[in-house]
């Protein structure tokens, strides 16, 4: 009578290399959701940045001076900005501070541009 050795896989080590495989994936897919995450996020920082841009070019060309803010369409979505105008140590020159927001009611702005524009000549104090 002789003996055959079986051979195969226990079902403790299918279970075990079946954890190894879970645990892996799970990793696997959390850097993926993260790195998701994060590319949304640059992008969302760029076209934010870019709306900062558009608003003070305007500013630039139209050679207007005054706090205010807006909403731009950008990406197929709205932005809200809000522009603050200071004085600075020189006459002639302003401090222009473009904030955007992803909401109006947001606290937090998503890009903070800062640009110096010469004040127009009939500017007065």
């Amino acid at each position: 009578m002789s003996h055959f050795k079986k051979q195969g896989f226990t079902l403790l080590e299918v279970l075990v290399a079946l954890a190894v495989l879970a645990i892996g994936l799970a990793a696997v897919i959390k850097v993926s959701m993260e790195n998701a995450e994060n590319t949304r996020y640059l992008r969302d920082k760029s076209i934010a940045h870019w709306v900062a841009m558009n608003v003070l070019t305007k500013i630039q060309v139209r050679e207007e001076w005054s706090t205010g803010k807006g909403v731009a369409i950008m990406a197929e979505r709205e932005w809200y900005w809000l522009l603050k105008v200071s004085e600075t140590v020189d006459d002639e020159l302003r401090r222009l501070e473009v904030q955007v927001y992803y909401h109006s009611k947001d606290e937090e702005p998503i890009a903070i541009l800062v640009g110096f524009v010469g004040a127009p000549k009939s500017y007065s104090r």
